[in-house]
């Protein structure tokens, strides 16, 4: 497996970067056991470590919201994406099980605070970026909500369409469904945040795409240039 992966000038600018690689022959499934088992004691270990109210003061929560900020997106109410689950699991005291490959990201971000994706490698056309929206630009959430970009937004897109809106949303594109057999796993960084941080991202998804969906092939973990 391999894929082009760049990073705009501007975007090199703001001190964002990526690590990602690639995992084969996953198999998707809904409601494992071990999965949930898994997740219930990080839950756990989670609530008598921290309170959503101290979510803020957490260093690597703070330079998050910083980049945010500078891309002129309100933290507060936008959440990043990582921060948003810390606190989703905080609140309810569970985990938001989905399948066991988004499962497996999800528990990584949730154990590093980097917010980072997972995407069915068959939906991916050509070559990724991660650069400035363009104006106009149409995006379809994850959850199917349309939106018409600013031109000041910095995105993950690949040929034709934009896969993430950074640091916070991914989009519908590309996501994992029950058919899906190759996935790319994508972390982003941030001015403050150590690299090998985001890296160890990539590396924990891996080792919860072995544990949990039966991955075959894990690729080397390489940093978007």
């Amino acid at each position: 497996m391999s894929l082009e992966f760049t990073l705009d000038h501007g975007v090199r600018l703001l001190g964002i970067f990526s690590y990602f690689g690639f995992a084969g022959n996953v198999v998707v499934e809904k409601d494992r056991v071990d999965v949930r088992e898994h997740a219930k004691k990080l839950v756990s270990s989670l609530l008598s470590s921290y309170s959503v109210e101290r979510v803020k003061d957490l260093p690597t929560v703070r330079s998050y919201r910083n980049i945010m900020w500078r891309l002129g997106l309100d933290p507060t109410k936008i959440r990043v994406s990582s921060e948003a689950l810390f606190r989703r699991v905080l609140k309810s005291g569970s985990f938001p099980n989905i399948n066991n490959v988004v499962d497996s990201c999800n528990i990584a971000s949730l154990e590093t605070l980097v917010p980072t994706s997972i995407f069915d490698l068959s939906k991916i056309d050509g070559s990724l970026e991660l650069r400035h929206s363009k104006l106009g630009e149409r995006v379809v959430d994850i959850d199917g909500n349309e939106r018409d970009l600013k031109g000041n937004e910095v995105v993950l897109a690949d040929s034709n369409s934009i896969l993430h809106l950074y640091p916070h949303r991914d989009m519908k594109k590309a996501s994992v469904d029950m058919d899906t057999k190759d996935v790319l796993v994508v972390a982003y960084g941030a001015p403050d945040i150590p690299h090998m941080l985001v890296r160890k991202a990539v590396e924990m998804t891996f080792k919860y795409l072995s544990m949990f969906c039966y991955a075959r092939y894990l690729s080397e973990i390489f940093k978007a240039e």
